[in-house]
């Protein structure tokens, strides 16, 4: 018996719910990467990386290639990089949403106003 595909989409957020594995996508947008390259870029532990990668690979979010001594990584679906695109426009747009507001509420609040 499959997963619903509300709960297979939940498993799916829940896996990209990590600010490790999202920096890990964002990086990978541009193309595949070796891990030495995303340690120099992420400022963290190798074994806290690996472990990451180890969950976004099984989920079948990236894929792995071994290029000599090293292990390159890279998206398995071109989507993912669309997926990370359209977060940042809504975020951008949430943001947005919230500095209007936030301006509102302050100018309201200024003495004399009601």
């Amino acid at each position: 018996m499959s997963l619903p595909l509300y709960q297979a989409k939940a498993e799916l957020f829940r896996t990209l719910g990590h600010p490790v594995r999202i920096r890990v996508l964002e990086l990978l947008q541009d193309g595949p990467r070796p891990v030495s390259e995303l340690l120099q870029e992420m400022h963290i532990e190798a074994s806290s990386l690996s472990q990451q990668l180890a969950v976004l690979r099984r989920a079948g979010i990236v894929i792995s290639t071994r290029n000599g001594s090293s292990v390159v990584y890279e998206l398995a679906a071109a989507d993912v990089a669309d997926l990370m695109r359209a977060a940042r426009r809504l975020l951008t747009e949430v943001l947005t949403d919230q500095k209007v507001l936030l301006a509102e509420l302050n100018r309201a609040a200024r003495p004399g106003r009601r």
